[in-house]
């Protein structure tokens, strides 16, 4: 595998540690990604120097958290800017909030420094040099039997950071390995307390294990795992809720939306995957058993309330949250798109990224009847139709009626929207004709 400019930039950082005398090894998951034959995203570097040293040896660095023995190191190489991770070698003192602990003891040993660390696959030492793996923690067997295993006693390395808990279950789910028993259920046993962990480090893991490639296995494991009815209790609803098998042959909404979440490929857009997960988060409330078949009136607008609730409580920016309620909204609309006019339509392609409204709708039939008839309908209309005629220049503004002697008021509204729609249908193509389509809507009103 080719030396990605992150590898280099790390590389240099040992050397230059290493020819002043300290020991400096690369640490982490790029250890755990490079054993697995992965190219990990950045480098960490462990080293025995303290973060005065550090400081003092490189030009560009930045103290972040120098009180906890993390300096970032800033490199160029080949016009990228490259930042790494260096971290004195330390052993921990008390965790009280459930995330940090309180201050750090610095240590010379490379072996007190890896038993602090969450997991076995993770807490490994690589000497870039000689490829040497320095392993005090069973990492490399763990990595061969595809386990994620707690360094030491898991009740006690969940109870100083409950993220811990979260990570498991994405490691697990990332690589498709399988949690360790005994780890398993300590994170059974310290579900309830997830929610010490601020809800912004809670979003990023869950988008991460959407974004991932696994997340149907991800939420599998939350759901085993008990953390899923604590963080997200709107998706543990969809368990057991029951749906009419003519369109749903696949099961209750939880399998459907399961086999959603199966289509997502790693590097999905965030609002799409969260868009595929609560799509149908409005059904549990709006199940209606019968006569006839099971029905979900309201479905939609009970589920634009659950997204913008949890985009809320989990605190997604703006542009994610609209786009996320967005997904929910329209998703239902795709029923409807052999029917719509053609000014209906176009006004559908004019939604925000619209192409994901289309993949969420591909992906809702083929986790239920997977007729695609309608998607490819859609799709087909949409790429045939060029951006000018799905926005169009106006043939006639608020300004034109004024100048032909409107007044303005509510009815403009109604009088501009006439306009567009003709124009978007082709049955008008000058202001000329806009304005004798609105004469004739307004004769006798004047």
């Amino acid at each position: 595998m080719e030396e990605s400019p992150a590898q280099i930039a790390a590389e240099e950082i040992v050397q230059r540690l290493r020819a002043e005398g300290y020991e400096a090894y690369f640490a982490g998951g790029c250890v755990r990604d490079l054993l697995l034959g992965h190219e990990p995203s950045d480098f960490d570097v462990a080293t025995s120097a303290h973060p005065d040293v550090v400081l003092k040896l490189f030009e560009r660095t930045f103290a972040v958290g120098a009180h906890f023995g993390v300096v970032l190191v800033a490199d160029e190489i080949d016009g990228q800017e490259i930042v790494t991770e260096v971290a004195t070698y330390r052993s921990d003192e008390a965790y009280t909030d459930g995330r940090r602990p309180e201050s750090v003891r610095f240590s010379g040993s490379a072996e007190e420094d890896v038993v602090r660390r969450d997991f076995t696959i993770n807490g490994m030492l690589l000497d870039p040099q000689t490829g040497t793996v320095l392993d005090y923690v069973g990492g490399q067997a763990d990595l061969a039997s595809k386990l994620v295993r707690a360094i030491g006693d898991p009740a006690q390395r969940f109870e100083e950071d409950k993220l811990r808990m979260l990570r498991a279950v994405r490691f697990a789910a990332r690589f498709e390995f399988e949690i360790e028993e005994q780890t398993e259920a300590a994170i059974c046993a310290s579900a309830t307390k997830i929610h010490q962990v601020s809800r912004e480090r809670i979003r990023d893991e869950l988008t991460r294990m959407l974004t991932e490639g696994q997340a149907r296995r991800a939420f599998e494991l939350l759901d085993r795992t008990g953390l899923l009815k604590e963080i997200l209790p709107e998706i543990d609803r969809l368990h057991g809720v029951e749906q009419p098998p003519e369109f749903h042959p696949e099961g209750d909404v939880w399998t459907h939306t399961m086999m959603l979440l199966e289509q997502l490929p790693a590097g999905v857009s965030a609002m799409l995957a969260w868009g595929a997960l609560l799509h149908d988060a409005g059904k549990p409330a709006t199940f209606q058993p019968g006569p006839g078949r099971i029905r979900f009136n309201g479905h939609v607008e009970v589920g634009v309330r659950i997204a913008e609730e949890i985009g809320r409580r989990l605190r997604f920016s703006n542009e994610e949250a609209t786009q996320v309620a967005a997904l929910v909204e329209n998703h239902m609309r795709f029923g409807d798109v052999e029917r719509m006019k053609a000014s209906t339509l176009k006004r559908f392609f004019r939604l925000d990224r619209f192409e994901e409204h289309l993949a969420l709708h591909k992906m809702d039939c083929l986790a239920s009847h997977r007729d695609l008839q309608l998607y490819n309908f859609a799709k087909g209309k949409y790429e045939a139709t060029p951006s000018e005629e799905v926005r169009p220049a106006l043939l006639l503004t608020g300004r034109d009626l004024i100048a032909a002697g409107y007044k303005p008021g509510p009815e403009f509204k109604r009088l501009l929207a006439l306009a567009e729609d003709a124009q978007l249908e082709g049955r008008i193509h000058s202001q000329e004709e806009a304005l004798v389509l609105v004469a004739e809507a307004t004769r006798g009103q004047r």
